[in-house]
């Protein structure tokens, strides 16, 4: 482990009081352990449709003061760990879940479609001039579709003169991945030249639709996916290779036990004892 990235602590949710003032407790407690522990911090995330505190909401109808408040919060969280800050998830989750264009939300509404996300890339870059921002997105391996959809936005950003300096994929993809979807929605980020972030990654079993009907054919097509997504990754080339990040180490803690108490999507079971998966990643890796 060299990085770290904190699933919920630094997302608007967390930071925005309902007055407006910002708290830094629980992010500063992580920052804190990185420092201590010669780890890299990474910042997820910025602007994200799903979360409008009512402090942002309140002002709508009134594009100067959201536009000075957005820029206000983001040199504000971004300022604040500059040096130890590794990277930002500077807009996530801007392409519809469909791939049919980009995401309706009170940014958008309020600052524009694009202006919203070009505003948020020019206040990450002010407040830190060199960490890499990023242009975060699930479902990019499932959905081909919403994969062209993302890369276009991030053409239209790059055009547009958005800082934007990486690309993002989540990564939460179930057991039943089709072979070779990981590989291939690696490569065709990567074919913008910007280095690329694996982001958030864990193999569900219980999401699982396909043709995986028993849990140990279900584990087999965990381990292979996590092996693809290893050795594509470390295929690149070295300036298109940013991290790797998964989305938690022991089964027991991940996110996706609150949808369903069966599934084991991580490397690690709830003992913390590695998993086939591990082996597979590992030697994806070193392929």
């Amino acid at each position: 482990v060299s990085q770290v990235t904190a699933e919920w602590e630094m997302k608007m949710e967390y930071l925005v009081r309902e007055d407006g003032s910002l708290r830094f407790d629980a992010p500063d407690q992580i920052a804190a352990f990185c420092r201590d522990h010669g780890l890299r911090l990474f910042g997820h995330t910025l602007v994200w449709y799903a979360q409008a505190p009512p402090a942002f909401a309140r002002l709508a109808g009134n594009r100067p003061a959201m536009t000075e408040r957005l820029r206000a919060y983001v040199q504000a969280v971004v300022g604040r760990y500059r040096g130890l800050a590794c990277g930002w998830d500077v807009v996530n989750e801007a392409v519809a879940e469909d791939g049919s264009g980009w995401r309706d939300s009170l940014w958008s509404r309020e600052l524009g479609r694009l202006e919203h996300m070009t505003l948020a890339f020019h206040a990450a870059r002010e407040a830190d001039p060199t960490a890499p921002l990023f242009l975060n997105d699930y479902n990019l391996e499932s959905l081909p579709r919403k994969r062209v959809v993302f890369l276009k936005l991030a053409e239209t950003l790059l055009r547009a003169g958005a800082p934007l300096t990486g690309l993002g994929t989540q990564t939460h993809v179930a057991a039943d991945l089709p072979a070779g979807a990981v590989r291939d929605a690696i490569r065709d980020l990567a074919s913008l030249g910007l280095p690329v972030h694996v982001s958030e990654m864990d193999v569900s079993l219980t999401r699982a639709r396909g043709l995986f009907k028993d849990r140990q054919a279900l584990l087999e097509g965990q381990k292979r996916v996590y092996g693809e997504a290893a050795e594509a990754f470390s295929g690149l080339p070295s300036d298109r290779r940013f991290a790797f990040t998964h989305w938690g180490l022991r089964d027991g803690d991940s996110w996706l036990r609150r949808e369903n108490a069966a599934d084991a999507p991580l490397l690690f079971d709830d003992r913390g004892r590695p998993k086939p998966a591990a082996a597979a990643w590992e030697g994806g890796l070193r392929s």
